[in-house]
């Protein structure tokens, strides 16, 4: 089967030359390297950011991490959602004996034999993530977070044939449509906006002749984003889609609204019904979110002090926008059970499994982040539901 997939464009007199890829694919390291070698472009533009490109060059980078400042930093979502991406990647390269990157690496390498300028042309790994998680909705998140374990936990064999199948514009078709069918809001920021990112900072690549190394899921849209460029002469600018969104004034207040009303209820409690009632839902709050929380953080596999702090911590936490529990419990977890360096070593290998996670102390402590905070999130709307029911019936006695 023929999977290559290299373009050639002549847009206003440039000669733009895409190279597809799966980023796991031994034929892919070739045909970079051999592409750039014959074609000696003035500029090889890269599929990276500058910090991925980094990490590539650092493979010991993860040694550096402060799991504790990665939490007080709001970044546990999108760490585990890195270590699960990077897991699974690294699981499929087990197939081929290519690790993810390579194609990238090989295309820097021999750029730099040939004392061609290299351009990292990808959108930040973070923005991407967050932009994802910020545009979907709640069953949205919950379909990805779905898809992210199960692709980490997943014990499909994949073959080389397969891989370099990834590469042919049917079988990737049909996966896009899959992605735009059951995630439509992580199609859009996944693929769409860097497909116009990538296009646009290619474009902007120094020369006549640019030779761009990218994924093969993004060829299509590259190239029509690059038509569009050389046909309009519009502004390459993406400064739109470069950052996370700032939140509208209607969003910042809705974080409030939750908490404030269940401060409303709770206090229409002790009017309506007396100090009696007022307090007993005042006891069903600090008990549903603090006994859900410390399941979830008990669930993990959290040290017993993370599972009393989540405890203590939820009732308060759920009522405060700024902090949430699993950044508390997932502290505590991480100072009563400090990651040691085997830890930080195997940690992209133990994402690959269950066990993996509560075995890693880096892991179960994402873990035990993660699953408080469900905990704690649940036992919100089934004491705001119960409070709701409560203030209903004292009305009709009134």
């Amino acid at each position: 089967m023929d999977t290559s997939t290299q373009k050639h464009l002549l847009l206003n007199g440039r000669n733009i030359i895409l190279v597809g890829t799966a980023h796991v694919s031994e034929q892919s390291v070739l045909e970079v390297s051999d592409a750039i070698e014959k074609e000696k472009p003035d500029t090889v533009a890269i599929e990276l950011d500058e910090k991925r490109y980094e990490s590539l060059k650092d493979p010991e980078s993860w040694r550096k991490m402060d799991i504790i400042k990665v939490l007080r930093n709001k970044n546990g979502f999108l760490m585990i959602a890195n270590i699960v991406l990077s897991s699974y990647q690294k699981k499929m390269g087990l197939e081929t004996g290519v690790k993810p990157g390579d194609e990238m690496l090989s295309a820097i390498k021999k750029a730099e034999e040939l004392k061609i300028p290299c351009s990292m042309v990808d959108r930040p790994i973070a923005v991407t993530l967050r932009r994802a998680w910020a545009k979907n909705s709640l069953i949205g998140k919950c379909n990805l977070l779905a898809a992210l374990l199960g692709a980490a936990f997943s014990k499909e064999e994949i073959t080389s044939e397969q891989i370099e199948n990834l590469k042919v514009r049917s079988e990737m078709d049909g996966m896009m449509e899959e992605l735009a069918s059951t995630m439509p809001g992580v199609k859009e920021v996944l693929i769409d906006e860097r497909d116009r990112f990538l296009a646009s900072h290619i474009w902007e690549c120094h020369g006549n002749k640019v030779l761009a190394v990218l994924g093969a899921g993004h060829l299509n849209g590259v190239i029509q984003h690059l038509e569009k460029l050389a046909a309009t002469q519009e502004s390459s600018n993406c400064s739109d889609i470069d950052s996370v969104p700032e939140k509208t004034v209607a969003a910042k207040l809705a974080v409030w609204i939750i908490p404030a009303l269940i401060v409303a209820l709770i206090l229409a409690g002790f009017i309506l019904g007396g100090t009696a009632k007022g307090w007993n839902m005042l006891s069903s709050w600090v008990l549903w979110n603090g006994i859900l929380a410390a399941v979830g953080a008990l669930i993990a596999g959290g040290h017993p002090l993370a599972i009393i702090a989540s405890f203590v911590g939820a009732p308060f936490t759920s009522l405060c926008p700024f902090v949430g529990i699993g950044m508390f419990s997932g502290i505590v977890q991480a100072i009563v059970c400090k990651p040691k360096v085997e830890d930080l070593a195997s940690m992209q290998e133990d994402a690959g499994s269950l066990k993996g996670f509560y075995k890693n102390r880096i892991l179960r402590t994402l873990l035990v982040f993660i699953m408080s905070s469900i905990g704690s999130s649940i036992g919100t709307f089934i004491a705001g539901a119960k409070f709701v029911s409560i203030i209903a019936s004292l009305k009709q006695l009134f």
